[in-house]
């Protein structure tokens, strides 16, 4: 019935008119997938990254539709992707930073039933200005202790409801939620990404930048040794190999006697402690 239909709705013909326009301007098209994200994390990200990401919320169809027929190496593989409810990201930064800052930007949630908490769950002492009535089981089978205190209830002593790593019931969660305590830490993870013509998947746009930090420092700190030992001169090690060298220098001089300002001292004192020890054993010589 909708095979030869040549209008569509208003808001399907803006995205796709978007999706056509959008590829065009940026070089990067990355889809993140919405089954674990919720819209409550996409606001303060679209002001973040204003003027730098276009993030546009898409109906799957469409998208695909519309990406299909651009002249994109790679991009029927990327809208292969967009299944169920996604949002693609518009943007000429690299997908990995772009993973990278998405990943820091980590916001706190109320908890559904199911999820698990990324904290302890701490439910502060005071008034909660709760009405009593049947919530005052969820309290106690929360282990939260409470007195009923001109007509609300009040939270006697601070209690943890819930562990890091505890996965948190359907009762629970609504209490916290009633309470205003956001107890689940989420951020948004890149699904796919399109780079001029290469694909990457999710698993490959993971970067630990720590790890990486680590091997760099490692790798940087072995070249220095090694060019120092080597006697390769770099901007980097110059200081390094004169300390050296001056070091070797005056050792040197040192234990050859060749007196100059800055061994004169030690040559000195190297001498006296030579003529004292030689002294000691004529000293205690006895001639056969």
């Amino acid at each position: 019935m909708y095979q030869n239909r040549t209008k569509y709705p208003q808001k399907k013909a803006q995205m796709y008119q978007q999706l056509q326009e959008l590829p065009k301007k940026y070089k990067v098209i990355a889809v993140v997938r919405m089954e674990k994200v919720r819209s409550s994390q996409l606001l303060p990200l679209r002001k973040k990254f204003k003027g730098e990401v276009e993030i546009i919320s898409i109906k799957d169809k469409v998208a695909q539709k519309a990406l299909a027929s651009l002249k994109i190496p790679a991009v029927e593989k990327l809208a292969g992707k967009l299944v169920g409810q996604c949002v693609l990201l518009f943007t000429n930064m690299s997908p990995f930073k772009l993973n990278i800052l998405l990943g820091k930007n980590k916001i706190m949630l109320a908890a559904r039933g199911g999820d698990k908490a990324s904290i302890d769950v701490v439910i502060k002492a005071g008034n909660t200005g709760i009405t009593p009535g049947p919530i005052l089981t969820d309290f106690k089978e929360a282990g939260v202790a409470t007195k009923i205190d001109q007509g609300t209830i009040w939270i006697t002593k601070d209690s943890t409801a819930a562990k890091k790593g505890d996965v948190i019931s359907i009762k629970l969660a609504t209490l916290l939620s009633k309470l205003d305590v956001k107890p689940v830490e989420a951020g948004i993870v890149l699904n796919s990404a399109l780079e001029e013509s290469l694909l990457y998947n999710q698993e490959e746009l993971v970067i630990d930048v720590k790890k990486y930090r680590e091997a760099f420092a490692q790798a940087h700190q072995e070249a220095m040794a090694l060019s120092t030992e080597i006697g390769y001169v770099t901007k980097e090690n110059v200081n390094m190999m004169l300390a050296k060298a001056a070091q070797h220098a005056r050792s040197l001089a040192i234990e050859s006697g060749f007196l100059t300002d800055k061994t004169k001292q030690q040559t000195v004192q190297k001498a006296h402690s030579q003529a004292r020890a030689l002294a000691g054993k004529l000293k205690n010589y006895t001639p056969q």
